[in-house]
């Protein structure tokens, strides 16, 4: 029998907290019984949203928890001030061993301090970045940096290459992924400090299939299985992606709806349309790991609904089964 996955679930992080929280962890039980999840938070307020669901009682535990730490707070004196904080609980949970892994839809800069500073990160590990899979023509890409360290430097971009190719190979199954850098163009000699510095590091860099420079409008073709940035860019980048498919869905949408042709045609098509859009939408694929820790953790978008939280969920499964952070180590203590 394969061993349970122990998953800590932010319940009060978000904006939709407890409703979609707890509705994506009975979700992610009801589907898969090899995860257990503990939802922290306040007890009668997650005890409520529990009443409306049918599930296995054994999968499922609280921890309560006083506090929430909210979006606007300076999240370093919120994480030391706020012990009781759904946030810095299940961190601790992680930390202890108790958990795996942790899930929260809440303040990202709570989640980025709490990560480093009580999960801890991987010995070597310079900066922890965050991850998220994004669609592509060809099905996914990891998108890293996408908000951690604004202000990284080269060593920091190649170890976030290495941590990225393992993610690629052992989670989603792409045999020798490969390695590109965000650029301005496609030449060796272009860009910025950072990247120009990079390059040649990456190029010479023997664990990774470095294939040079991704420009922009190359990333949703899928050219690279593995995009390396700073979190600035990489931020941009996720957030234009996210618009720019939210835009063309209601365009979409629009256009069908404008004649009495386009209904009959869209009846028609619906079917194929809705698995299509279905497989461009970022929450399909769950929350962004912060690779790099001592123990996972998973951010997910604030405004996080069930999908999302369920999937987020569902994928620390792998990460624990393919022993993500071992295979991490050894990569990062090979360049040693």
């Amino acid at each position: 029998m394969a061993e349970m996955v122990n998953v800590a679930v932010d319940a009060m992080g978000g904006d939709n907290a407890p409703l979609e929280i707890v509705k994506g962890a009975i979700e992610a039980i009801n589907e898969d019984k090899r995860v257990k999840v503990f939802l922290v938070g306040k007890e009668n307020a997650i005890s409520a949203e529990l009443k409306k669901y049918t599930f296995d009682e054994a999968q499922v535990e609280i921890i309560h928890a006083e506090e929430v730490i909210e979006t606007a707070e300076p999240p370093v004196m919120a994480i030391r001030r706020k012990k009781d904080s759904s946030i810095v609980k299940s961190m601790n949970m992680v930390k202890e061993g108790i958990c795996d892994a942790l899930v929260s839809a809440g303040s990202t800069g709570a989640v980025l301090v709490g990560g480093q500073v009580i999960v801890g990160r991987i010995k070597g590990v310079e900066r922890p970045p965050l991850a998220p899979l994004i669609p592509t023509e060809k099905g996914v890409s990891l998108l890293l940096d996408c908000g951690a360290n604004v202000d990284a430097r080269p060593s920091h971009l190649v170890q976030f290459a290495k941590m990225g190719s393992v993610y690629m190979e052992s989670v989603m199954g792409v045999k020798n992924p490969k390695v590109g850098i965000v650029n301005i163009g496609a030449e060796e000699e272009k860009g910025n400090a950072l990247v120009k510095e990079t390059f040649p590091l990456l190029k010479n860099c023997p664990e990774i299939n470095f294939i040079g420079s991704v420009e922009a409008r190359d990333i949703p073709a899928g050219v690279a299985d593995v995009v390396v940035s700073e979190a600035f860019v990489g931020n941009v980048i996720l957030k234009m992606y996210e618009g720019v498919g939210a835009s063309l869905i209601k365009k979409v949408k629009s256009g069908m709806m404008s004649s009495l042709r386009s209904k009959i045609g869209a009846f028609l098509v619906k079917p194929a349309l809705k698995a299509t859009l279905k497989g461009f939408s970022t929450e399909e694929y769950g929350g962004a790991p912060l690779l790099g820790l001592n123990g996972l953790v998973v951010k997910t978008h604030g405004s996080s609904k069930s999908v999302e939280i369920k999937n987020s969920i569902l994928q620390c499964i792998a990460f624990k089964e393919q022993n993500i952070n071992e295979k991490i180590k050894e990569k990062i203590i090979l360049e040693d």
